[in-house]
This record gives structure tokens, sequence and C-alpha cells, in this order.
């Protein structure tokens, strides 16, 4: 029997999205972190020194579309389990546990990121990441569109 590889839509994207959203979630529980607060640690974790705490909640709002508030609850549960510290009046930089647990969390996720990935070619990886860079530029666009008005 032959199957046909389905096209790439909203469906196909987001079943991809979110199966290896689960995968990672499964490799941040044991470590008392989740999805939201991982990426708020890589933001602080790639920056170049310390970050406004409003602004490390907005660029986590910002790159996965989550609420203000479920973004600023994140910041907040680093900063109370350590992970950053305060800078200044309202800033934050990574601890040295922070930049640990994302080298931790970084290196346990890419072990299962290589095995999703394997065997498919660069070219394809190279066209579908083309397509998923528009497609998410648009939609962008669309939701600027729609909160303006």
């Amino acid at each position: 029997m032959t199957t046909t590889a389905p096209r790439a839509d909203g469906r196909t994207i987001a079943l991809a999205h979110y199966a290896s959203r689960a995968v990672l979630e499964h490799v941040l529980a044991p470590h008392g972190i989740d999805y939201l607060q991982s990426i708020a640690l890589r933001l602080a974790a790639v920056a170049d020194g310390p970050v406004e705490r409003a602004g490390l909640a907005d660029g986590v709002a910002g790159a996965v579309k989550a609420g203000e508030d479920d973004a600023r609850r994140a910041v907040e549960a680093l900063a109370a389990a350590g992970l950053i510290a305060p800078e200044g009046p309202s800033g934050a930089r990574i601890t040295e546990a922070g930049r640990e647990l994302y080298a931790t969390t970084s290196a346990e996720a890419a072990v299962f990121s290589a095995r999703l990935y394997a065997g498919i070619p660069e070219e394809d990886r190279a066209v579908a990441g083309r397509v998923l860079a528009l497609v998410t530029e648009r939609a962008d666009a669309e939701l600027a569109a729609l909160r303006q008005g």
C-alpha cells in the first residue's frame, strides 16, 4: 500500500508542533520547568547581559503567542526558582543555576531532536524552513491586524 504525504497546512504544522512540544515538555518536567519557562530561560541565556523582566515576558509572549499574564508568570517562576536573579530595579540576569539548567535541558532535547530529524534530507528541511518562515510572517501580520482592529 502506498501512502501519500499530507500537504503542509495548518493542521499538519500544528500536529508536528504539538508532538514535538510534548516531547520537549517530557524532557523539561523532571527539571521542574515548563514550556513557557524554558522559552524565558533560553531568552535569558542567549542575551548578552541583563535583560528587562518586562522585555523577557514580552519575548516569551511574542515568540509563542502566549498571554502576557502567562509569560509574566513564567518569568516570575524562574526568579522564584533562582534561575534568574534581579539586576537593577527592573532587570534580570541568568544565574549559574539557570545557565546549567539551560545547558542540561538543551542537551537532553537535542538528543530527541536529532532522532526526530534523522534521515530527512537537508534540502527538504531547507524548503520546509522557508515555507514555515513565510507562514509565520504572514500569520504574525494577520494577528497584528486582528489586534488593531
